[in-house]
């Protein structure tokens, strides 16, 4: 069990959940500013206005990921700071760009390599008062376009991009349930406005051409003399059958990843939608132009995976609602015997399943043939964490336990089962704005307390991922 000794790991944060700093320097609204203003929409009241003050503190953080061995750093940019109102014709924010170029600079002088996000669901609120963000199939593709070639003639420096962070949950979330912002949903007692039954599928769409168009930018007019990389990252949590010996639990169970990853992975690799997403979605699921699939096949250089947990699923019966985004079936923490998928956490949806997470990396690999992933985020949550003394805190010996059996069950499928990973980031760094959890919720490999200045300090995962590396890197 190893892993190559070229591999790179790190950690990882998102603008809106550490920056703070919402009206300095010219930064403009984003929607999860808006969001967070809408009484009930954040579990403790909270917003990102204040953060982890990383804005201001990047030499701070960079300190704290020199002292922690990592070799990159996964951050996104915060799109309204470069362009506060978000739009091609808009006017540019040079003081945001100065600030992203410095802290590139600082990172490389300190030998951490970037990874850049190019927009982790914090897109202006501009664009969606404008002509409805997201939604809008020409508009938006063309100013993240224009967005995105900004970044890249400015940061030239940056080898690693990941265009958007999970767009299955800008979609489904923003736009479905209403958990994330803007919160559209089908529940008008939760918003006036949305679809649950068309919208996702439309934003999806839209993400994954404004993905390729990105991609197309970096390509013929970076690429070749900065010669870097660039991919899309998708989250997706690994699928056990509720009933192996039931053929149709093991089929919803496929489909279940599907309907998470495939729905973005499959256009990308294959240039169409998965079939039982269009079996059961029709018409309401977009199709591509051929202008659209020219820019969306093909169009990673790497995959970029988050994962977190596993589920065991169970097969949906008669016609599914049409607010249904999971694919006909329900996701179950146990099987038909009563074995449970792993222990419970702060996180409902999560709970720990290393085994599955080399499965995925599995799964993803003879799917997509074989590309060279990066793990962009892995992490957990600990129940009743935030409730502990900050002596507590930092001896958070469960995410110990967590990050030693995923990063062993990686190595595994790296040396064992002949999948080509090639970097991971620990999700998180610090302590963060956990989006509609607000800071009730902790994941940081580093305890940030909020009450006392934003101060950081290492626990013991934060000490400890270097040791689990260094148990599993080859030695040169």
């Amino acid at each position: 069990m190893s892993l190559p000794s070229d591999f790179t790991w790190g950690f990882a944060t998102a603008a809106y959940q550490v920056e703070g700093a919402t009206e300095q320097d010219g930064r403009g609204p984003s929607i999860w500013d808006t969001f967070c203003a809408i009484p009930g929409k954040i579990a403790d009241k909270t917003d990102g206005s204040v953060a982890c003050d990383s804005y201001n503190r990047t030499a701070e953080d960079i300190a704290l990921l020199k002292s922690l061995g990592a070799k990159c750093y996964r951050f996104s940019l915060s799109w309204c700071r470069i362009i506060p109102l978000g739009g091609r014709n808009d006017p540019i924010n040079q003081a945001g760009i100065d600030h992203y170029v410095k802290f590139v600079d600082d990172l490389l002088a300190a030998d951490i390599v970037p990874f850049i996000t190019l927009l982790h669901w914090d897109v202006p609120d501009a664009l969606d008062k404008r002509y409805g963000g997201l939604l809008n199939r020409k508009e938006f593709p063309l100013d993240f376009e224009n967005y995105a070639r900004l970044v890249f003639k400015s940061i030239p420096k940056c080898k690693n991009w990941i265009t958007f962070n999970e767009p299955f949950c800008s979609s489904v979330l923003g736009y479905s349930t209403g958990y994330f912002a803007p919160g559209h949903t089908s529940d008008r007692k939760k918003s006036a406005v949305g679809d649950s039954s068309r919208e996702p599928w439309i934003v999806g769409h839209n993400l994954l051409v404004a993905h390729g168009r990105a991609v197309k930018v970096y390509r013929e007019e970076f690429k070749p003399k900065d010669k870097g990389q660039i991919g899309i990252t998708l989250n997706g949590d690994y699928a056990y059958p509720w009933d192996p010996e039931d053929p149709e639990d093991v089929e919803a169970a496929n489909r279940k990843i599907e309907f998470a990853i495939s729905w973005f992975a499959d256009p990308v690799y294959f240039g169409k939608y998965p079939d039982s997403m269009r079996k059961q979605l029709g018409d309401r699921l977009p199709e591509f132009t051929p202008e659209e699939e020219a820019l969306v096949k093909g169009s990673n250089d790497f995959y970029g995976m988050n994962h977190y947990t596993a589920d065991y699923v169970k097969h949906g019966t008669g016609t599914p609602a049409p607010e249904d985004f999971l694919g006909n079936l329900t996701t179950h923490s146990t099987d038909k015997h009563g074995n449970c998928i792993g222990p419970e956490t702060q996180s409902f949806w999560l709970r720990p399943n290393p085994e599955g997470f080399r499965l995925l990396i599995n799964w993803l690999s003879k799917r997509y043939g074989y590309p060279d992933i990066y793990v962009t985020e892995n992490g957990t949550s600990i129940k009743g964490e935030n409730d502990l003394s900050p002596e507590d805190i930092l001896n958070d010996q469960f995410r110990v336990d967590y990050f030693r059996t995923y990063v062993h069950a990686m190595a595994k499928a790296v040396s064992e089962d002949g999948c080509k990973v090639k970097g991971y980031m620990a999700w998180s760094l610090m302590d963060n704005f956990e989006w509609a959890e607000g800071y009730e919720t902790r994941f940081g490999c580093t305890y940030v307390d909020y009450k006392n200045g934003q101060k950081r300090t290492a626990k013991a995962s934060g000490k400890e991922l270097k040791k689990i590396f260094d148990e599993v890197l080859e030695k040169n």
